[in-house]
């Protein structure tokens, strides 16, 4: 489903070059979770940018379902985020002005694949049946961030890329979201990418892969 290709990303600094991933290889099934730790600075968050075609690798190739986004221009990458990736952040990034049901429905309406039955499904499943004409500022931390993930499923997306997804909630909260979204990856069919620094947040997924210094941490895969 994912796939890096001996990767690399360099970024220019007043020092000079400052490299962030050197030669990354790294390959995700489709229909496989995994989790991707490493400390702040190691090029998590870069390799997660360049997995959702916000930004393009200096050397190496990225694939995606079998499609190099070495061969896209923007707007083909653009195109390609709206029909084959969910995309859920720390930050929950809901629009203010769009009530539940309209911010649930936002992406799948980008990608021309609304489902009222799998939207009305993803409701119940987020506990905010009953709410769907709520507005974002009337839900707890927890809600709107459960609330932003199952807009990145609404689309069935064959990819889910999670950035630090419970970062911002306390503990029991960001267990009861981690638990939510791996339910909803499964019964989406949709491999999951996740960023985060917590062994805890990692341990439920398929595989455990370590970044550091730009590299992958030899013997860091877990099964």
């Amino acid at each position: 489903m994912l796939e890096f290709r001996r990767v690399h990303k360099c970024y220019a600094t007043p020092q000079g070059p400052l490299a962030v991933l050197q030669g990354v290889d790294l390959n995700l099934a489709a229909g496989e979770s995994l989790a991707l730790m490493g400390e702040s600075g190691s090029g998590k968050s870069t390799l997660l940018h360049l997995a959702a075609g916000l930004d393009v690798p200096d050397r190496g190739e990225v694939v995606i379902g079998g499609t190099s986004l070495a061969g896209l221009h923007d707007s083909g990458r653009a195109a390609l985020r709206r029909t084959s990736l969910g995309l859920v952040f720390q930050q929950f990034h809901l629009v203010p002005s769009l009530n539940v049901t309209d911010n649930l429905r936002l992406q799948a309406r980008l990608a021309g694949r609304v489902d009222p039955v799998w939207s009305a499904h993803l409701l119940a499943r987020l506990g905010l049946s009953g709410r769907e004409h709520d507005y974002p500022e009337q839900l707890s931390g927890g809600q709107q961030q459960q609330l932003a993930i199952g807009r990145a499923l609404a689309s069935r997306p064959a990819l889910l890329l999670a950035d630090e997804p419970t970062g911002n909630l306390d503990e029991t909260t960001a267990d009861a979201v981690l638990a939510l979204l791996l339910t909803l990856v499964a019964e989406s069919g949709s491999s999951l990418l996740m960023v985060t620094h917590s062994p805890k947040m990692a341990a439920p997924l398929n595989r455990c892969l370590t970044l550091h210094h730009g590299r992958l941490v030899p013997g860091s895969t877990a099964s």
